[in-house]
């Protein structure tokens, strides 16, 4: 009889211990499929996810770092601002796609209007501490990033061309909310009255009227976010409110404008309150932009980037979101790691035993096969059979269950830490005004992209982890095979 029936005559009529040998590996299997389902899964997440998010890099004040090096808040020292010269070496680095940079400015206005977010008692607070006040962010492009990241969009009117842009002339693209509520519409002229506050001696405050910038309006837009969630039928929690109401008071002009309304506000500062402006510093604030050729690319020009950056600024990638809510994503990969080395080495030795255990009671039979003149490596062939047929039963039920099990473990724990990891980014964007480089990503994003399903490199996967177990497992009962000596066995 050839080894092939004995080791299926040997698997179906020793059922009791076919079924505990089954009952082991499903058992394993069940663990091992579930942490392989687990980490492909988490792997999948995170990749789709930095794809949306896309591979823009910036730079950015490092207030983690400046506030380890300031005894409090209000002793902590802003970096030197960028210079051109960094910006545009930077930009050569052979990761880059292309990139742009911004100046940027603040206006404190008098009676044009900034958008401000109304609460249910129908008080209105403003972002920026219940002032009235626009950002103005500049570019020499004529798809600034915000737009080319799909963080806004153009709802009226066009972007302002390429020789708007470089002859520094006065048109800007601004919010449809903010439009709206000067009752301004596209072709526009709108007047940015701006005013300067300073600080009396009794500690009371006092305005007075600065300068008026005439601007004429172009474009006007909207943030993609606000929309999605209205057609979903979700409201935003009061931190991604007041993150939209900040960009909803952003005015997009060309940089050489942004420089020359500043210089222009510096200068009447001065003249309105010297004290104030007698150590202020007039240097403009500029932010670069950096649009890699692939998310891949983005740890290793973070690293080449830091080196170039002067003292007190960090790289900021648009991926960087992910790792800000997904870190449970994270957590479940490295455990599940953890998980399929320690089940693959629990199985090993489980099984091993477990086989070894049963062969001894087998003895008898071997040593009549070996009597007759069986060679050994048929009797090691048919040991190796019988387990091979037992397990491939048993891993191909435990590739459902398994996959199940890790379904209901990893939805369940991603669900509840992102939670808590979302809210704590979204505070720590607003009290220390972290930008947002593409669009914004929140808990309900992660999880609707966490899915486990079945794929083929998982099937795959699982299956070559599972019988290569199976196999070097078997490498201590075929050691004990090797060792028999048939004619003690037979005496």
């Amino acid at each position: 009889m050839s080894y092939w029936n004995r080791a299926w005559y040997s698997v179906s009529r020793r059922k009791g211990k076919s079924l505990i040998l089954f009952a082991v590996i499903f058992v394993l299997g069940n663990v091992i499929a579930g942490a392989i389902a687990i980490q492909q899964s988490t792997g999948n997440v995170e990749k789709k996810m930095k794809q949306q998010l896309g591979a823009t890099v910036t730079a950015e004040v490092d207030f983690d770092k400046l506030m380890e090096e300031s005894d409090s808040m209000a002793a902590m020292q802003a970096p030197d601002p960028l210079k051109e010269e960094t910006v545009k070496e930077i930009g050569k680095s052979r990761y880059v796609k292309d990139y742009d940079y911004s100046y940027s400015g603040y206006l404190t206005l008098g009676d044009f209007k900034s958008y401000q977010l109304e609460e249910n008692n129908n008080s209105s607070v403003s972002v920026n501490g219940s002032m009235n006040v626009l950002t103005l962010k500049g570019t020499n492009k004529t798809e600034p990033a915000d737009f080319s990241n799909k963080k806004i969009k153009l709802v009226d009117g066009k972007m302002p061309s390429k020789e708007e842009l470089d002859s520094g002339q006065p048109v800007a693209v601004i919010s449809k909310k903010v439009a709206d509520e000067n009752g301004l519409s596209v072709g526009d002229q709108m007047v940015l009255d701006t005013t300067v506050v300073s600080q009396k001696e009794d500690g009371s405050t006092e305005s007075q009227e600065a300068l008026k910038h005439s601007v004429k309006i172009v474009g006007l837009f909207e943030p993609v976010k606000l929309e999605e969630k209205k057609e979903d039928g979700k409201g935003g929690g009061i931190e991604q409110q007041f993150m939209e109401m900040d960009q909803f008071n952003t005015v997009y002009m060309s940089n050489k404008l942004v420089q020359s309304i500043n210089q222009a506000e510096f200068e009447k500062g001065k003249e309105l309150d010297p004290a104030a402006f007698e150590d202020a510093d007039n240097s403009d604030r500029i932010t670069p932009i950096y649009n890699l050729k692939s998310p891949d690319d983005v740890d290793a020009f973070k690293e080449e980037m830091s080196a170039l950056l002067p003292e007190g600024y960090k790289a900021t990638a648009s991926t960087d979101e992910f790792d800000k809510v997904g870190g449970s994503v994270k957590k479940l990969s490295t455990i599940s790691g953890y998980v399929v080395v320690l089940a693959i080495a629990a199985s090993l030795l489980i099984i091993s035993l477990v086989v070894v255990l049963f062969l001894r009671d087998r003895k008898h039979e071997w040593g009549i096969y070996l009597s007759l003149g069986e060679k050994r490596q048929r009797i090691m062939k048919q040991v190796v059979l019988e387990l091979v047929l037992i397990s491939l039963v048993a891993m191909c039920l435990s590739l459902v269950t398994g996959n199940l099990l890790g379904k209901m473990i990893s939805e369940a724990l991603v669900s509840s830490d992102a939670l808590v990891e979302a809210k704590n980014s979204a505070s720590q964007m607003m009290v220390f005004g972290g930008q947002s480089l593409g669009p914004t990503l929140t808990t309900d994003d992660v999880i609707s992209n966490y899915e486990v399903t079945f794929s083929l490199s998982y099937i795959v996967t699982f299956l070559i982890a599972g019988i290569a177990t199976v196999l070097f497992a078997a490498v201590l009962p075929l050691t004990y095979v090797m060792r028999l000596n048939p004619k003690k066995i037979m005496m």
